[in-house]
């Protein structure tokens, strides 16, 4: 089963185009019908193979009791005056109740094909969206089998599926089911107790005493895998350990779940993949924004883009692309944000008004449980409408640089573009004068001079005083000094360089100067 709004997003990127009144939300697909000249065909979505009548297709959809009709007409027209091509044979889908789905000719049927029977017969709801719904069935039927409670889950112990007999066994299993993953506390008990390593190297089950006072039955635990790839692990609440009838039911078990997880996988990559390329679009301004949003199910509301980037001292990509799928991956809800991946960078555009508190709890959240070594920073976009997203984008780019310049800065909060904007455009200053022809002249440039050769703090003086608009008791506090010290440097520093501080041009071109120079020329930064 799949939703039909789903479909016709993925199909949407290979040349199919909705004409006429989109679907109504929440229709679901279960079955496939092929339009056979000779017989009769029954399903929920007929590939009308053969037919360049879009017309035609909507009768034979409504023949085979379909909702949906796919069709491929020799040519695609211009669209007339009611703005959509073939506005005959959608008037007549729209009045039937059927949705109408045009392929461009230059796609195969094959293709076409391939990727509505992988969704409606195997795909099922993925973790791109509510996760899959024949894990449930599945876990039932074991559940029935081996006369226990099972649940299913990733190898981060998220929940994926559960039976629903005897959902309140025990607190740890409640929990887990509320909270769509394992406890923390009970995963470091895991782990104490050496199952989570059982499970990564061994294929065997693992009984797991009673911890009363952590409210956890004891349970039975067995690695679901496809070769030597770990997909996660089925558990089942039982007192005591499998006997060799219930290990070979758990066996069997196992290769079927992995079987379903493979086929879970796929689907999602597949709308990894489409979503991908349409918030990439959507970040350029290649695509209409509205079409675009409706496509991603974005509402029409403000939206910020963030930048995060996750690398390690070694490689850039891994962990980008485990960011990236951590993104991309819900279950039990609808994702908040739309996600994509450019190189080493992952950009989510993320419903948030004035307040940038929810994109930054969303990156917390994001990159939470990733590897301690995994080095991770991140920048948010002002808020824009949806045709403003590319301007928001190159926003979550500038905010990214200057988070990934700050001492410290992966452990710093996450720089907002709205907020940051003046520390934005001093850190792009600063690349551009590292980029450029550095002056070896200048009043600046004497100033670092002579204190390199003499030992004073002169520029970083004289940058706390104009930070202070002429003010020496806020310079002082500052520096860390005596303001009759700031007096003194001041006056001191005037016979070293022409300083013209009377001139407010002067005055402004010093500052521009000394921020873009700071911690090059041995002006330490310092943050007020």
């Amino acid at each position: 089963m799949v939703l039909l709004d789903r479909l016709v997003t993925i199909l949407g990127t290979y040349g199919a185009r909705l004409v006429g009144a989109r679907p109504p939300s929440g229709t679901a697909l279960r079955g496939v019908a092929l339009h056979d000249p000779g017989g009769s065909e029954e399903g929920d979505i007929l590939l009308a193979v053969g037919v360049t009548d879009p017309l035609r297709a909507v009768a034979l959809a409504v023949r085979a009791g379909a909702v949906a009709a796919v069709a491929r007409p020799s040519h695609v027209p211009e669209a007339d005056e009611t703005g959509e091509p073939f506005s005959e044979a959608a008037a007549v889908a729209r009045k039937r109740g059927v949705a109408l789905l045009i392929v461009d000719p230059s796609v195969a049927w094959g293709q076409i094909a391939g990727v509505v029977y992988g969704l409606v017969l195997e795909g099922g709801e993925t973790e791109a969206g509510r996760g899959p719904a024949d894990l449930f069935a599945l876990a039932d039927t074991i559940a029935d089998r081996v006369a226990a409670p099972v649940t299913i889950e990733d190898p981060r112990h998220r929940l994926l599926a559960y039976s629903q007999r005897q959902i309140d066994t025990d607190r740890a299993r409640l929990d887990t089911i509320l909270g769509r993953r394992v406890p923390d506390k009970i995963q470091r008990h895991l782990e104490r107790a050496g199952v989570t390593a059982h499970l990564a190297s061994s294929s065997e089950p693992r009984y797991l005493p009673a911890e009363p006072e952590l409210g956890l039955g004891a349970r039975t635990a067995v690695a679901v895998r496809v070769g030597r790839e770990y997909l996660g692990s089925l558990w089942i609440v039982r007192e005591r350990p499998p006997d060799p009838e219930c290990s070979a039911l758990l066996s069997e078990a196992v290769r079927t779940v992995a079987l379903h997880m493979l086929r879970t996988r796929v689907s999602a990559d597949l709308e990894r993949q489409v979503e991908s390329d349409l918030v990439s679009r959507l970040l350029e301004g290649a695509v209409d924004p509205t079409e675009a949003a409706g496509r991603l199910g974005l509402a029409l509301t403000s939206h910020r883009v963030i930048a995060l980037q996750a690398h390690t001292p070694d490689e850039r990509h891994s962990a980008a692309l485990m960011t990236f799928e951590r993104a991309t991956t819900g279950f039990g809800w609808s994702r908040p944000g739309r996600s994509a991946v450019f190189g080493s960078t992952v950009y989510t555009v993320l419903p948030c008004g004035a307040d940038p508190a929810p994109a930054r709890d969303w990156v917390s959240q994001t990159t939470r449980g990733l590897p301690v070594h995994v080095v991770v920073n991140a920048g948010i976009g002002a808020p824009a409408d949806l045709a403003r997203l590319p301007a928001s984008r190159r926003e979550a780019d500038e905010s990214l640089a200057l988070h990934a310049s700050r001492p410290g800065g992966a452990s710093r909060p996450v720089p907002a573009y709205d907020e940051s904007w003046d520390e934005v455009l001093v850190h792009r200053l600063r690349m551009a004068s590292a980029s450029g022809r550095r002056p070896a002249d200048g009043p600046v440039a004497e100033l670092a001079r002579h204190d390199t050769e003499h030992g004073t703090r002169y520029a970083e003086t004289l940058r706390a005083w104009l930070r202070a608009q002429g003010d020496p008791n806020e310079a002082a506090g500052e520096l860390g000094v005596h303001p009759n010290t700031v007096r003194h440097r001041m006056r001191r520093m005037a016979e070293v360089a022409s300083l013209n501080l009377d001139s407010p041009r002067a005055r402004l071109a010093l500052a521009i100067t000394l921020e873009a120079y700071v911690d090059q020329d041995g002006i330490p930064e310092r943050h007020p």
